[in-house]
């Protein structure tokens, strides 16, 4: 990607060195005094009646100093672990949401659910002491399938939930069924109607460190501590003292390196307060991590969705109304934002670049025997935009018209901004003609139909899919950051915005740096721990760089406003007369000038001594609007007919993520989220048995992953439209490589594939799905 402007002050990553030298600290690698390990028994069943549950042989086992069951945590106050946002769907009726429990109590709803935890002195010992755990079971009919959940017939997981339906949803729009007859009306008149139904397979998150906590009491204050891997201490410690029915201030979260987490890291999970009850009746922290099983059965997992969408065309190709019914399948619980997945960030993006005057929107979630799901990188934002640009290619296919110019004949015009959507968001910039030029010119669109009758000379086919995309980021709740002087002239920066890959230290300190006119070594990031006093939410949907951004910047001033005012005292100056520039306080036209870090040091001992209210140390928070970041990713794929074999040979990424904060990251980003894109497009695809609800994908045997020589090269660029809601003008770039690559590159193969054959095949595009499709085109020419 371009970065020449950036080079001047480009400084590289501070966080790989301490990596790759094998000094990070994650979950597994901090050993407390006294700290016995933990292991959870867990159904075995999709869904069944607990009938019994008998401890006694491991509690007699060796090592063994404690067993665990929900009678337990009952009696410690713990009934529910996740706490949702309420919706309201059709007829006012409000979204059920059930109690989600640390330890199964009377039944369990999915493979993989807890039911006790042993605990003991050593991690084999509990492993041992937790397969003589024997729970009696009366096994109950179970659905996998979110279709076959809403079957009158299906099995009940909740008698609050008729139809196994948490909600059903009419759109943003009040008045929706009103909304869907004026929609209704314009499908009528149409003179062309694109309709498609596409599946958005379960997936699995799959970092490469699983979940694990480690959980301690102090009877003398009576507060916990959960050391964990998370996306952001606040929101865990949060939903932690709810769990626990106590106070935030007696929940003390911390987090250090974060082996991966892509979402599935934010939310707290039935393990954590199961942990913290064991600790204080045990007196002694307690740990536990999570093996690679357990992280297929136990961690949320994501999409499951099935969307039904129609286009309605003028004559000339004008997108006249657009409508959607959106199934998705929340598993056995709902998750933290599971239900604002498939809703809120699902309708957020439509209709993405495009100028749609109506859309009428619908969304069901459904309860299923199945691990529930989460946020995955995108968090509904690679389904809508999915959803989106399917549609727009096969509306290209009925209408006749390529699909360049009816892509270029829709998109809403730079003149339009801010525009408002028909779901109600405001795009404040963007510029959508030059994008969808620039990735047209990277991908050399103009010379394909060279390339792709090469292939066909070597008997290959080759296709060519293009992927507008705008999403949504950031937003409520907004964020801190803090800005404290450290007495060895050092000023750490502390956030509850946790950096999990995302090259915070890096990005952050640069930009304290930048804005104070001091060294970057000078400046040390800090994180992951509730006792900074940071509020906030987390590292998730693209939002940290204009949250957090923001913050820092409003932390700046602060400092410089509050120096201003110190400098006035130590240079005996009018404070008017102060100015701060290149890492000084001076008075303006004289030389007399104080460096930040003596003046820092200069107003600690006056507030030591009252003179001052307070020292340069600050911490401010700020609330950001949401922005749109928004792009066009090309991808070029090349098929072997007869094998069913596929190629992602090319991949063109244009994106406006507002203002880049360094470059370097930025494409790291984009080039990350295309590799989990194509996994999901082209491999990935959790799986569980119909008929038992077994989880048939549990290991990396079964579930399968892109491997580095699949992932093509990404030929990037940058053009940005800076945003208008924040100082820093950032949108966010974490997503836009998972959003726009799966339509991308499932659009190549439908143009690779003569006939609609291509066009039919769902994700994931495996060698016998596309051999399936090319033996079904040869039949039919």
């Amino acid at each position: 990607m371009a970065k020449a402007a950036h080079d001047a002050k480009w400084r590289p990553r501070v966080e790989d060195e301490p990596l790759v030298r094998g000094l990070g600290r994650f979950v597994a690698d901090v050993s407390f005094p006294g700290q016995a390990s933990g292991c959870f028994v867990r159904s075995p069943h999709a869904f069944a009646r607990i009938v019994g549950i008998d401890t006694e042989a491991a509690r007699n086992a060796p090592g063994v100093i404690g067993v665990f069951t929900a009678k337990d945590m009952l009696a410690a106050g713990v009934r529910n672990t996740v706490f949702v946002a309420p919706l309201t769907g059709r007829g006012g009726k409000p979204m059920f949401v059930p109690a989600r429990p640390s330890l199964a109590v009377d039944r369990v709803l999915h493979v993989g659910q807890p039911v006790a935890l042993v605990v003991a002195e050593t991690q084999a010992y509990a492993q041992d002491a937790a397969e003589l755990v024997t729970v009696e079971y009366e096994e109950l009919p179970s659905v996998t399938d979110l279709r076959a959940a809403l079957a009158p017939d299906a099995p009940q997981l909740w008698p609050e939930a008729p139809n196994n339906l948490a909600i059903d949803w009419i759109g943003p729009d009040p008045d929706g069924d009103a909304l869907a007859e004026e929609v209704e009306k314009i499908f009528a008149g149409a003179a062309h109607i694109a309709r498609i139904e596409v599946v958005h397979q379960r997936i699995c998150g799959a970092p490469m460190e699983p979940r694990g906590a480690t959980a301690s009491y102090d009877e003398e204050t009576g507060r916990y501590t959960l050391r964990s891997s998370t996306q952001g201490v606040a929101p865990l410690r949060e939903a932690m003292a709810r769990a626990m029915g106590v106070q935030p201030e007696a929940m003390h979260v911390i987090s250090d390196d974060v082996g991966g987490a892509f979402g599935l890291k934010t939310a707290p999970y039935p393990e954590y307060p199961a942990l913290c009850v064991a600790a204080k009746t045990l007196g002694r922290p307690v740990h536990w991590m999570s093996t690679r099983s357990e992280s297929f059965q136990s961690d949320n997992q994501a999409r499951d969705a099935v969307t039904e969408a129609e286009l309605a065309l003028d004559q000339d190709g004008r997108f006249l109304a657009m409508r959607t019914n959106h199934l998705v399948n929340m598993g056995a619980f709902l998750a933290a934002v599971g239900p604002q997945i498939g809703v809120v960030s699902f309708t957020r993006c439509l209709p993405g670049m495009y100028a749609i005057p109506k859309l009428a929107l619908a969304a069901r979630c459904v309860f299923t025997n199945t691990v529930p799901t989460g946020p995955y990188r995108g968090a509904g934002r690679p389904e809508a935009n999915y959803v989106m640009e399917r549609l727009v290619d096969a509306a290209a296919r009925v209408s006749g018209i390529d699909p360049v110019e009816l892509r270029q004949k829709n998109l809403i015009p730079k003149s339009a901004m801010p525009y408002k959507s028909p779901v109600g968001n405001v795009y404040d910039s963007g510029d959508f003609a030059p994008i969808l030029e620039r990735a047209l010119a990277l991908a050399d669109h103009r010379n394909f139909p060279k390339r792709q009758a090469d292939a066909k000379r070597r008997g290959k086919l080759r296709g060519i899919g293009i992927s507008c995309f705008l999403e949504h980021s950031g937003a409520m709740p907004g964020e801190g950051a803090g800005l404290i002087f450290r007495e060895d002239r050092r000023l750490e920066l502390r956030l509850n915005t946790h950096s999990t890959g995302q090259s915070h230290a890096t990005v952050f300190g640069n930009l304290v740096a930048d804005r104070l006119g001091i060294d970057p070594g000078e400046v040390r990031h800090r994180h992951g721990d509730t006792d900074f006093g940071i509020s906030g939410y987390g590292s998730v949907g693209s939002r940290s760089a204009m949250t957090a951004g923001h913050a820092i910047v409003r932390a700046v001033e602060t400092v410089i406003a509050k120096g201003k005012k110190v400098a006035a005292l130590a240079l005996d100056a009018a404070e008017a007369d102060i100015d701060y520039r290149d890492g000084a306080f001076e008075v303006t036209g004289t030389n007399r000038r104080l460096p930040l870090f003596d003046l820092a040091e200069k107003a600690r001992e006056l507030h030591k001594s009252g003179a001052i209210a307070e020292p340069l140390d600050s911490v401010v928070a700020a609330d950001t609007p949401m922005t749109f970041p928004n792009g066009c990713h090309i991808a070029e794929v090349e098929i072997d007919p007869e094998t069913g074999k596929l190629a992602v040979v090319a991949y063109a990424a244009v994106d406006d993520c507002g203002n880049a904060l360094d470059h370097t990251i930025v494409e790291a980003q984009v080039q990350g989220g295309v590799a989990q894109g194509l996994g999901q497009a082209l491999l990935e695809h959790t799986v569980y048995d119909n008929e038992t609800g077994q989880l048939l994908t549990a290991s990396f045997m079964d579930y399968a992953m892109p491997h580095a020589d699949e992932v093509p090269e990404v030929v990037g660029d940058i053009l940005s439209a800076p945003a208008t809601t924040n100082p820093l003008g950032v949108k966010g770039v974490g997503e836009a490589g998972t959003t726009a690559s799966l339509a991308a590159i499932m659009n190549a193969i439908a143009n690779a594939i003569p006939g609609p054959a291509g066009a039919k095949i769902d994700m994931p595009a495996t060698p016998e799905k596309v051999w399936r499709a090319c033996r079904e085109a040869a039949a039919q020419t």
